[in-house]
């Protein structure tokens, strides 16, 4: 639990560098949007990192959701139209960039095993204020318990994603998943711009109930399905030894972490003398989402790696001191503490994974945010093409043999790796479906 000079020993290193991302996906809307992605991607310079397409997307959606926050911090007043438009356009790019950085990395010849753990990194803490976000929009803090509900289901089922790769080595995606969950609350956020947040607290007719009441009924039934077919994975067994986890550890070990976040976080809200989730609701979902985004992180680098999973962390300080000061009565405001809990947490998530992110880029021999330019596939083939005019100028009769040769190979950069020359494979529709389907999740 102490902090340590390096995170990954040298075993995870090397299990990292041998890591093979493996995913399958079903969503129904992500077919449909390749075109958008594909074009967004053509145009995109080629010496634009692919980290910082991923990057600068969580940062737009972060501020626009802060902005949203500032005007209806606990929920409960209508924000100003503007700041919902604001979240739906940052959401809409942050869900773009998110799924044009797999395909910038394979453009630019720059995938590793670091695109994937950055990626899924910024997704744990982008969960975080996308969920946040749609609840204000609804005005869902006139019922504390269902906001509680519906931010820590969503946090605590993007953790169940991972831990079921964990267990199998498969990511997979539903019918109905995170594309289709991200642009429903687009759709939410639109509603409140075009017809004002209000129109979530009016009554429908006959039903008598109020319409935010829909979208809460609606979201729980998809959080439910989602949440069976994660079960699912207990009856199917591990991928490891014995039905164990990759790392060869127990199916239920990741159960542990998620529980010291949550369980606390109910607790904490539920006995609190001063009612500091219903008075700071987004502080408080803020301050524990970055602590269930550290542990997330630690489920993916203990995936990756094939390593067994720490229990124990530095930022359920905030947390364990929030439950003792309740426990003797408050006897230092939970405001207070409340704020500990962001500042500590938030400096412990990014300490954590800028060194994580520096000794991978060390062992691999990469850069986090810069790639090199021109990319070595695109200097290959310029070469490649220059040498073969020349040959036809000077009349050689090799040179078709030569470049026909050169055309079905295709370099490809390994990190610390020399380039190894593998032959091309046709794409049928299946593989071209099975790689393109969730870009987002094969970064740089």
């Amino acid at each position: 639990m102490a902090y340590k000079d390096r995170i990954l020993s040298p075993q995870q290193l090397k299990k990292l560098s041998e890591h093979k991302y493996s995913c399958t996906n079903s969503s129904l809307m992500d077919p449909w949007l390749q075109p958008w992605w594909n074009w967004l991607v053509s145009k995109t310079p080629l010496w634009l990192a692919p980290n910082l397409i991923t990057i600068v997307g969580l940062a737009v959606n972060i501020i626009t959701t802060l902005i949203l926050v500032a005007y209806a911090p606990e929920g409960t007043a209508p924000p100003p139209r503007w700041t919902c438009l604001l979240c739906a356009i940052g959401l809409f790019i942050y869900q773009s960039l998110d799924s044009i950085d797999g395909k910038q990395a394979r453009r630019t010849n720059t995938s590793s095993p670091l695109g994937e753990l950055f990626d899924h990194g910024c997704d744990s803490i982008s969960t975080v204020f996308v969920a946040l976000s749609a609840c204000i929009s609804c005005q869902l803090g006139h019922y504390p318990n269902w906001l509680f509900f519906q931010c820590f289901c969503a946090i605590g089922l993007f953790y169940c994603a991972h831990w079921q790769t964990y267990v199998s080595g498969t990511l997979r995606f539903g019918k109905i998943d995170v594309t289709e969950a991200q642009f429903t609350i687009i759709g939410i956020h639109m509603i409140s711009f075009f017809f004002g947040p209000e129109i979530w607290m009016t009554k429908l007719p006959i039903i008598g109930y109020n319409k935010n009441n829909i979208i809460l009924f609606g979201i729980t039934i998809c959080y439910f399905v989602n949440f069976v077919n994660f079960c699912k994975m207990f009856l199917q067994g591990g991928s490891g030894k014995n039905g164990s986890s990759v790392a060869g550890t127990s199916v239920l070990s990741p159960s542990i972490p998620l529980t010291l976040v949550v369980l606390p976080a109910f607790i904490i809200a539920q006995k609190s003398p001063e009612n500091i989730f219903t008075e700071h609701s987004a502080l408080y979902i803020i301050a524990f989402g970055m602590v269930a985004a550290k542990v997330t992180n630690k489920l993916v680098i203990a995936h990756m790696t094939k390593a067994e999973m720490e229990y124990l962390d530095w930022s359920l300080l905030g947390p364990g001191l929030l439950f003792l000061n309740q426990y003797f009565n408050c006897v230092v405001p939970e405001i207070w503490l409340l704020w500990f809990t962001l500042i500590w947490g938030t400096q412990d998530l990014v300490r954590y994974c800028s060194q994580v992110c520096l000794e991978i880029c060390a062992h691999l021999n990469i850069q986090l945010f810069t790639i090199p330019y021109p990319p070595k596939g695109v200097k290959a083939q310029t070469s490649s093409k220059g040498g073969h005019q020349q040959q036809q100028q000077s009349g050689g009769g090799a040179s078709s043999a030569s470049s026909a040769k050169t055309k079905n190979v295709q370099t490809v950069n390994q990190g610390t790796n020399p380039p190894v020359k593998h032959k091309k494979k046709t794409n049928n529709s299946t593989n071209n479906h099975l790689w393109e389907a969730k870009d987002d999740l094969n970064g740089l």
